[in-house]
């Protein structure tokens, strides 16, 4: 059984750095850089061939998560604002940038990402308000599955009343800081 305590304590990275990570279809993972093993306190052999999710940190809705995989496995990209957990139990916040890659024939192979420092106005002011709200949701009642489908459904719906999508609803954020 994974640990899945945290810490309640932040981790930094510089704004000029890059966590890099790739995965196969499935998620596992493939390749981290240097400051994904540094960031998250594993190393390359605790990594390789895991899932992505063994960063998950409990406090991120698993509705992000599912409209993140609805996108890329569409052969589309994503931008979202994740919270990861580190071995210890410390967190860390990201704006990953999320991409299908592709063979020559363009068939999806596996996912690449890239996370930057996030905005931390964009993260107080909206992203943390959102996630709580999303989290109560999936945390509500025994069925699991039904509570994700319940903050799935609140996130559509909330994108559809501002009348746009996940990737625009993220990119207008960042225009208006």
């Amino acid at each position: 059984m994974v640990d899945r305590s945290t810490t309640g304590q932040e981790r930094f990275f510089d704004d000029k750095e890059i966590i890099v990570s790739k995965t196969d279809l499935k998620g596992h993972l493939t390749y981290v850089n240097d400051l994904f093993l540094e960031i998250a306190d594993y190393t390359e052999e605790e990594c390789l061939t895991q899932p992505h999710s063994m960063i998950r940190h409990p406090d991120m809705p698993r509705a992000v998560f599912k409209l993140l995989w609805e996108t890329i496995q569409s052969g589309e990209e994503i931008f979202a604002y994740v919270v990861n957990r580190a071995k210890n139990g410390d967190h860390y916040w990201v704006l990953a940038h999320v991409t299908p890659s592709k063979d020559e024939n363009g068939s999806i192979v596996g996912y690449h990402s890239n996370r930057r420092v996030p905005n931390r106005t964009i993260l107080s002011d909206v992203i943390q308000p959102l996630y709580r709200e999303l989290l109560s949701i999936e945390n509500q009642g025994n069925d699991r599955k039904a509570s994700l489908e319940a903050s799935h459904k609140h996130l559509v719906e909330m994108l559809e009343s501002k009348g746009v999508g996940y990737g625009e609803f993220i990119a207008t954020l960042s225009k208006a800081a």
